[in-house]
């Protein structure tokens, strides 16, 4: 084996934790497509034989590209049209490095409200389990310090989110069909037995795709009239499928075979009633929603082609 087939199965055997690491920072695919390019230009280029573990380094360069890359994505959210939501990650089954709690959208959502810094200690302590120490040296702060990041970031979390258990998916899974039945049937009824009192909706078109609000809607009956009036004006080209997405299982919308919408909802703690709804319809962000007649896992999306690109593992 050359030192370069060498360098490329060692970045494979790690790309999919970067993946998991980068995204959970950046909520974006394609802005961790491309740090996973930088990182792996990093790693091809370096001296391998002088770094003993090449796991810990190629997670301190993904999270240090991640974080420099975030002053340009403030950027373009400054400007964005509307609410902006995660891209949706879609897999066939729960997937371990898009865990379902750390990776969820509403999770995601919260964490877009932190400081980098205390973005990446969250994501890498609460989500990949790795201790203080470590993430003081991948970001080059003392311990203390990043104990204080930890702490500062678990309590705005909390603080927005109470309650971080996961509901069993078989649960969400039957919740999530019980809504989109009520929003295409237009009951209004059905929809208010499974909304939460101070339920809010989140709908992402980016100026592109429709959306039912630029802002946040809250409360019961804004949210089920709106969905009323939604499922009243639906294509009769709509067709629903059931999937993964971000490790919850949800809705996605086709018209016709193209993707139209990605509906996640968020449950209370107990199973009973949808806290949240998710609505991602801008198409730049459905890009890499499977279609239809797609089969098998959607492995999380490879780092762009380039000719010192390693192939997908």
């Amino acid at each position: 084996m050359t030192d370069h087939e060498a360098a490329t199965q060692q970045f494979i055997d790690h790309r999919e934790l970067l993946f998991g690491i980068v995204y959970n920072m950046l909520g974006s695919v394609a802005d961790t497509e491309d740090v996973l390019q930088d990182t792996w230009l990093s790693w091809a280029a370096v001296d391998r034989e002088r770094i003993e573990n090449p796991r810990a380094y190629l997670v301190r360069i993904a999270i240090n590209r991640a974080l420099a890359r975030q002053s340009s994505i403030k950027r373009r959210r400054e400007t964005y049209v509307g609410q902006w939501l995660p891209e949706p990650v879609v897999t066939d089954e729960p997937d371990p490095l898009l865990r379902a709690e750390s990776s969820s959208m509403a999770l995601l959502v919260v964490l877009e409200s932190l400081s980098p810094a205390e973005r990446a200690v969250f994501v890498l302590h609460e989500a990949f389990g790795y201790p203080h120490a470590d993430i003081a040296d991948m970001l080059g702060r003392s311990p203390e310090a990043v104990r204080q990041l930890a702490h500062r970031a678990r309590e705005h979390v909390r603080a927005r989110r109470p309650s971080r258990y996961p509901v069993d998916s078989r649960v969400q899974r039957q919740v999530t069909e019980r809504f989109v039945a009520a929003t295409l049937g237009g009951d209004l009824k059905a929809l208010l037995d499974i909304l939460a009192p101070d339920v809010t909706l989140w709908t992402d078109g980016g100026g592109k795709g429709p959306a039912t609000s630029l802002r946040p809607v809250h409360g019961r009956d804004a949210v089920a009239n709106l969905f009323v009036a939604v499922g009243a004006n639906a294509s009769a080209g709509f067709h629903v499928t059931y999937r993964q997405v971000n490790g919850d299982p949800s809705a996605l919308v086709f018209n016709a075979r193209a993707p139209f919408a990605v509906l996640v909802l968020d449950l209370d703690p107990n199973g009973d009633l949808v806290r949240g709804v998710y609505s991602v319809t801008n198409p730049d962000k459905l890009t890499r929603i499977p279609g239809r007649a797609e089969q098998g896992r959607m492995e999380p999306p490879s780092i762009s082609s380039h000719k010192d690109a390693p192939p997908r593992g």
